[in-house]
């Protein structure tokens, strides 16, 4: 059932006091230093008091698994607070707001239900403000984690701005009867399914911004071949192109495709056309030049070459063609991202314990690194809002999904059903109709 036959109301969205001048509390992602906002969810209860649905309850355990996506959060406990369960309703008035100050909670979240509805509030503890409110109505069990996911996306815009976590599809490869083809599924591993069977192995998939395709990597008996999946057909066609090597390709913000041709003889980079025709090459070397990743201008270019040696990470600006070394550390470091403003750039790097991965600000012209294993991390991406990093690890046997955050945040697992999956990339989700 679609979402819309599901909201039954918007109760309210970033309410503010009449003639206050006090700021709602908001949280800067992106800023230096992440305090975490504690929340409380208090038990799910009726209209008029205990006896919820069992849907609400189900709502609510599904919010607080999704809570803990979110490094920023964190979920406190009814027994940080004096006297236990301090509300009597759902509304501001039923609360007693005195003992989760006491107690430091941030935010209160209440939650209630009866039959196919649910209402769920969260409400600022020291102003006592209601920060978000919303009413569902014809909710069925198999509905209710979706509903739960566009609560917490409404909820992470208005304390931070972005919801790309929530609001974003990852696209990942997994193994099919002895190949490899494509999956989707939200960043909480909803709604997985398998988009490809072409035969052979899927792999390097890349969504165009707009979230409507996916470009990929084709590698069976007939070679190497470009792969388009169309999201509204729900169909892929391929492409052969000359010479040997048709890897990583990768949209730009305008739609065209940059990818990695061997039609001189060695792998270089190429912009295609309309016509999906490879003009001149662009960073044009005599080495390998692979895996380009651009911000949303389009004009700054991350990508990995061997012209100076072994991989590493090299930029272009695309305005005056040069080219510039990102990478100086170590002597294996392929597969960039870049963030979307440009300023980041992640990537993975061969260490002695194994793969792991790096970001690097342009800017600060710093280094750090991000995941620790064990196992092998690979192949990173960053979500929509430039602050989520998926990547590919072995750390718990097999390969699986992880996301932390560009400040490596412990690493989370994303449910990807049985069987490796690898080479995640992240775009962003249609529009619900």
């Amino acid at each position: 059932m679609k979402l819309k036959t599901w909201i039954l109301t918007c109760l309210m969205v970033l309410l503010f006091a009449k003639g206050s001048s006090a700021e709602v509390l908001s949280v800067d992602i992106f800023g230096p230093g992440q305090t975490k906002v504690n929340i409380l969810v208090l038990p799910a209860r009726g209209p008029a008091g205990p006896g919820s649905s069992a849907l609400a309850k189900s709502f609510s355990e599904t919010v607080q698994s999704d809570i803990g996506y979110l490094p920023f959060l964190r979920l406190a406990y009814m027994n940080e607070v004096l006297g236990g369960d301090p509300s009597r309703g759902l509304r501001a008035e039923d609360i007693d707001f005195k003992p989760l100050q006491l107690g430091r909670i941030d935010l209160v979240m209440t939650v209630g239900g009866r039959g196919q509805e649910i209402e769920a509030r969260v409400y600022e503890t020291y102003s006592r403000k209601l920060l978000l409110g919303k009413a569902y109505s014809q909710v069925d069990e198999g509905g209710v984690a979706l509903v739960a996911d566009r609560f917490c996306a409404q909820l992470m815009r208005v304390l931070t701005g972005k919801s790309g976590f929530f609001d974003s599809t990852l696209a990942f490869s997994k193994k099919v009867n002895g190949g490899k083809e494509l999956f989707t599924a939200s960043a909480l591993g909803r709604g997985l399914t398998q988009i490809t069977s072409d035969g052979g192995f899927n792999v390097s998939p890349n969504w165009a911004k707009d979230g409507r395709y996916v470009a990929y990597t084709n590698i069976s008996d007939k070679g190497h071949r470009l792969g388009i999946w169309d999201r509204n057909k729900r169909q892929s066609r391929l492409r052969k192109f000359g010479g040997n090597v048709a890897i990583s390709p990768t949209y730009t913000p305008d739609g065209r495709i940059a990818i990695s041709l061997s039609i001189n003889g060695h792998p270089d980079i190429y912009l295609l056309d309309q016509n999906m025709n490879p003009g001149q090459p662009i960073a044009p070397s005599w080495a390998i030049s692979v895996s380009p990743s651009f911000d949303l201008s389009g004009r700054k270019m991350v990508f990995c070459s061997g012209r100076l040696g072994g991989p590493q990470i090299f930029m272009l600006n695309r305005d005056t063609g040069a080219v510039e070394r990102i990478t100086y550390e170590g002597t294996y470091n392929t597969r960039p991202s870049l963030s979307p403003d440009g300023r980041f750039v992640v990537f993975a790097r061969l260490t002695a314990d194994g793969q792991r991965i790096f970001i690097r600000d342009l800017v600060a012209n710093q280094e750090r690194q991000i995941t620790f294993g064990p196992g092998n991390d690979e192949d990173p991406s960053f979500d929509p809002d430039g602050y989520f990093v998926s990547f590919a690890s072995s750390r718990n046997g097999g390969t699986k999904i992880f996301v932390t955050t560009r400040y490596g945040d412990p690493a989370k697992q994303i449910p990807t059903g049985a069987g490796d999956a690898m080479a995640p990339a992240w775009g962003v989700a249609p529009a619900l109709d």
